[in-house]
């Protein structure tokens, strides 16, 4: 990949939404009832998480394409972002409620999402913002994929670089990948774009980018770059809640990449923003200042599980 000019911004054209968190000791199997205990709403949806991660973690200038409904729930969403540093282009949806999600929180951090798109089905292919001085565009798939692809042809026709979190998980169109520099996933939503025969790096190889990136929890992420993979683990925190913990690595990864920086370096800052997001509750309230990054990154050497990554992806250390 060439590096973007310095300073480019990254624009993030996605979702918003309150997100209303219950904390309980375990998240509750079919037709199960459970107790909960705490009960907090907290800013959310994934493109906002990532905008808030590229300005705030990564330290880039963003702005973001949104649509809110005209309620109370909008408001949080929008006093986040701004605080957070990022310029906003919203589309205000009248007729349709500002998106929610309901999330329950278990003890040992796991979480169970469930979300109600409101405006950001609204969201329309022809409400993308001028692309001036954007070095990178950065995508997700809780909005209309009509959209999502108009966006990203619109990009790559002026230049701009694409980014795709293909959350949540869904098939996807060829035409739609090939519009695309770099795509992140996970491991389920690797699996849904092309299949599940347990070897990373031959899923990676099919997919039809320039660039390709799963994560994998707490062990860490795997990247191709090309022909070339890159390994980067995990930095081990005390987790607390893993809420928004990949949308903070997409944030600030493309941060990283817009400001010139080579992919593993930019894998190294994100892997640090996203584990320090799982030591605090909520999305955007548990994402960490560039500080607190740098300070991790100047004081960790290298994340540790190295090894245990390469054996996970089949691979030599």
């Amino acid at each position: 990949m060439s590096e973007s000019p310095a300073a480019a911004a990254v624009l993030v054209a996605g979702s918003a939404n309150l997100d209303f968190v219950v904390r309980a000791a375990h998240i509750p199997a079919p037709g199960e009832t459970v107790l909960g205990r705490d009960f907090r709403t907290f800013p959310g949806g994934k493109g906002a998480n990532q905008a808030v991660a590229a300005a705030c973690a990564g330290g880039a200038p963003t702005r973001m394409l949104l649509a809110l409904g005209d309620d109370a729930h909008a408001r949080p969403l929008e006093d986040s972002l701004r605080a957070a540093g990022v310029s906003l282009d919203i589309r205000r949806q009248a007729a349709l409620p500002t998106g929610v999600a309901f999330i329950c929180l278990a003890d040992g951090a796991e979480n169970a999402i469930t979300v109600a798109p409101g405006a950001n089905a609204a969201l329309a292919p022809d409400d993308l913002p001028a692309l001036d001085g954007v070095g990178y565009l950065l995508l997700q798939l809780e909005t209309p994929l009509d959209s999502v692809a108009a966006y990203a042809a619109r990009a790559q026709a002026a230049g701009v670089r694409v980014v795709l979190n293909a959350a949540p998980a869904q098939a996807l169109p060829e035409a739609l990948l090939r519009l695309v520099d770099v795509l992140v996933v996970n491991e389920g939503e690797l699996a849904m774009l092309v299949g599940d025969d347990g070897d990373l790096t031959a899923a990676l190889a099919r997919l039809p980018v320039p660039c390709a990136v799963v994560t994998l929890g707490a062990a860490g992420c795997l990247a191709r770059e090309g022909e070339a993979l890159h390994l980067q683990p995990a930095f081990p925190v005390e987790a607390v809640d893993t809420t928004g913990a990949g949308d903070t690595f997409c944030g600030a990864l493309v941060a990283a990449l817009a400001r010139g920086d080579a992919l593993p370096a930019a894998l190294r800052d994100a892997a640090a923003a996203s584990a320090l997001a799982c030591s605090a509750l909520g999305a955007q309230s548990s994402v960490p200042a560039r500080a607190q990054v740098q300070a991790l990154l100047a004081g960790a050497g290298d994340a540790p599980g190295r090894a245990a990554l390469a054996a996970r992806c089949g691979l030599a250390a």
